[in-house]
């Protein structure tokens, strides 16, 4: 077993409206997952630690990732696939400044459901795979 979960959360700034809800979700899941098994972890002598990093609002596609021990957590997950879907944000329908029409949202899907905000069972499973506990 490893002997560090090093988790790296690559996101999109803090200036678009659009994303807030959908990173804030995403973010409080991490911090849920995180709180639950950091202690379990540490007792088995494994340490935990989350990097955030806000990419500038401007940053190309794809640069937006979630990395467990530098492994994403769609190639750690089997049936877990990145898709793009068409932008349903509260900042996009209601001002319809700084978002394209066609604008596109990084989407999980998984088991035929589609994911804006990670679930917390994915990220205990991406989690656990990435430290070879699975």
């Amino acid at each position: 077993m490893k002997k560090e979960l090093v988790i790296e959360w690559n996101h999109i700034g803090e200036e678009i409206e659009k994303t807030a809800e959908e990173f804030e979700e995403t973010g409080m899941a991490l911090s849920a997952v995180l709180a639950e098994i950091r202690m379990l972890l540490e007792m088995e002598g494994v340490r935990v630690r989350m990097n955030e990093t806000v990419l500038p609002d401007d940053a190309p596609p794809g640069s937006e990732s979630l990395l467990f021990n530098g492994v994403p957590v769609e190639d750690l997950l089997e049936g877990v696939e990145v898709t793009a879907a068409a932008c349903s944000c509260a900042g996009c329908e209601t001002c319809g400044e700084g978002c394209e029409e066609d604008a596109e949202c990084r989407t999980l899907r998984y088991n035929g459901e589609a994911y804006e905000a990670i679930p917390p069972e994915l990220l205990g499973r991406a989690a656990a795979k990435a430290l070879e506990l699975e």
